[in-house]
């Protein structure tokens, strides 16, 4: 059976960027603006705050584990930070190792940190099926892979990269694996978590190429058009054909990297001819699938 949160995570193409660890002692802060990528924290021992641009601030404790698809700008610090504009006090201790505030005192603060990157030009799209936020305690599968990630980093061994990525894209299914539930913010993890709408999520991801309207996606999740295009929209974020095309062209997008030819990709993505599917694309993208293959063959 399609798993539409594995497939997510898989087109996302997460691939490593920084991983160190990080101990504070007395009050600290560390700022950080316009990333415009994915950060994720692991908290070893003590505590710290966590401010997010736009929210509330997040208390962090030893076993809690965050992770922000696309972290914009945030600070983290003690519990009781240094006044604004106070000059950070940040030393490497060894490779990959920082201590922040006074190293004389004892250490309060102990996790391991990191940021990627989405090699995806779909990004934009698929983040949105994301939370914001994923906030999860007491998981150790996820403290685990962190600290996978963080030993793999400071190696020199063989296929490097590929264990790295590989170790990220797992991150990213156990993060959205523990953080899934009707609690979570609209998206595809909310949708899945429906009875009703989980099956119409699968069905889209698993036959692209079917003929879907929100007729047939209705009679599918045996629930009236008006009824289920409201759940759909309230739970998942979009409309369903929004969400349908979205993945169509995401898919799409990856069948031209690996050079399948036109006419098998509107047949794929669910469009009769390639004459139309080339419509679709333009009018998603602004550019013909041709000319999206030419720039990719000279990148």
């Amino acid at each position: 059976m399609t798993d539409p949160v594995a497939e997510v995570a898989a087109l996302l193409k997460p691939t490593p960027s920084v991983s160190k660890v990080v101990t504070g002692g007395g009050r600290w802060l560390v700022e950080r603006k316009d990333l415009g990528s994915p950060f994720y924290c692991a908290v070893v021992e003590g505590e710290c705050l966590l401010t997010i641009a736009g929210r509330d601030p997040l208390q962090m404790t030893a076993s809690d584990f965050v992770l922000v698809p696309e972290a914009s700008s945030f600070t983290m610090s003690s519990l009781e930070p240094p006044p604004r504009g106070t000059l950070a006090q940040r030393l490497e201790t060894s490779p990959g190792v920082f201590r922040l505030g006074d190293p004389d005192l004892p250490v309060s603060i102990r996790a391991m940190v990191g940021h990627c990157s989405f090699n995806s030009d779909q990004r934009e799209l698929l983040v949105t099926l994301l939370p914001e936020v994923i906030h999860v305690h007491g998981e150790e599968r996820l403290a685990l892979l962190v600290r996978m990630i963080n030993d793999e980093t400071r190696a020199d061994r063989t296929a490097r990269e590929i264990v790295l990525r590989h170790l990220l894209e797992l991150l990213f299914i156990e993060a959205l694996r523990c953080s899934g539930g009707a609690a979570a913010s609209p998206g595809l993890l909310r949708g899945m978590a429906d009875p009703q709408l989980a099956p119409t999520l699968r069905r889209i991801h698993e036959d692209p190429g079917r003929g879907i309207t929100v007729e047939t996606l209705a009679k599918d999740a045996a629930m009236s058009r008006s009824t289920f295009f409201e759940r759909f929209r309230r739970e998942i974020g979009v409309a369903p054909m929004e969400y349908a095309t979205g993945w169509r062209m995401a898919l799409a997008k990856e069948l031209l990297r690996k050079d399948v030819a036109t006419t098998e990709i509107a047949e794929r993505v669910g469009y009769g001819s390639a004459s139309a599917f080339s419509v679709a694309f333009s009018r998603h993208f602004g550019k013909p699938p041709g000319a999206y293959s030419r720039q990719l063959a000279d990148a």
